[in-house]
């Protein structure tokens, strides 16, 4: 493959690498508590990195520029979604940088989806039944004497729960320090990286009792990113085109020539 189509057939999977993203936030525009994601790439100069430098262990030279000159990479935006009322008790919003903890099969997550819900059990826990996690553990809700009858829940700002007007627990609310390297592992659920620090006490963070955080995703921004993101794929595929034409081109003439 010539430099120049390997060039742009990189250019043009970064494109396509971006796409996905693109469609993948739209998709879940309306999902609560959704972080969009970017996605990125630079161009390496390898003539500009000190001597000696390295891809996995292995030393660079020029001659391998087109194996490393792109790097793509998406990173999370974790900017705060707009909140809505919807007067359901069981609903929590956060105000601030932090997260709530999910008692998942693989360990605790965090999330800052909080369309709650209560089990069979009155426990409070997401929409896909995992349990969200108090500072003394599962959070129950339910009458001792009636499981079927639910007492009154209420969440202050500073997330300590009350049942009745009885303090029964407080919300385990956690941050992570910035930038974070959080991993998503589905349902607006996160988890560490292997290199991320680990969770610290969530500071200057305000639970709304009755609100949801909506999505970040700006919809008409990411319709316009996916119109720009096409043209420059196409771009990509007609410089293919044409190189591969003139250098079909150049073939024949040389064949006729001999």
């Amino acid at each position: 493959m010539s430099g120049e189509i390997y060039m742009a057939a990189v250019g043009a999977l970064a494109y396509e690498k971006r796409l996905q993203i693109i469609s993948n936030n739209l998709a879940n525009s309306n999902t609560v508590g959704y972080k969009q994601d970017h996605g990125r790439f630079r161009i390496l100069d390898l003539s500009a990195l000190p001597e000696g430098s390295t891809q996995n262990g292995v030393p660079l030279n020029p001659a391998q520029t087109e194996l490393f000159w792109n790097q793509f990479n998406v990173y999370t935006d974790h900017t705060s979604g707009s909140l809505k009322n919807t007067g359901n008790d069981f609903d929590l919003a956060l105000v601030g940088q932090g997260f709530f903890c999910v008692q998942t099969q693989d360990g605790i997550h965090y999330t800052r989806k909080g369309d709650f819900t209560l089990d069979e059990n009155g426990v409070l826990v997401t929409r896909n039944g995992w349990p969200v996690m108090g500072e003394s553990g599962e959070i129950s809700v339910d009458s001792e004497e009636d499981p079927n009858q639910h007492k009154k829940f209420s969440v202050d700002e500073e997330g300590n729960i009350t049942v009745d007007g009885n303090q029964v627990d407080s919300l385990r609310l956690v941050d992570f320090p910035k930038p974070y390297k959080l991993t998503k592992v589905g349902e607006a659920l996160f988890k560490p990286t292997d290199s991320g620090r680990g969770e610290v006490q969530a500071e200057n963070v305000r639970v709304s009792q009755g609100f949801i955080e909506l999505s970040n995703v700006d919809a008409v921004k990411m319709m316009t990113e996916m119109i720009e993101v096409l043209r420059g794929y196409e771009s990509y595929q007609k410089i293919i085109r044409s190189v591969d034409e003139v250098n079909s081109k150049a073939i024949n003439e040389i064949g006729q020539m001999t």
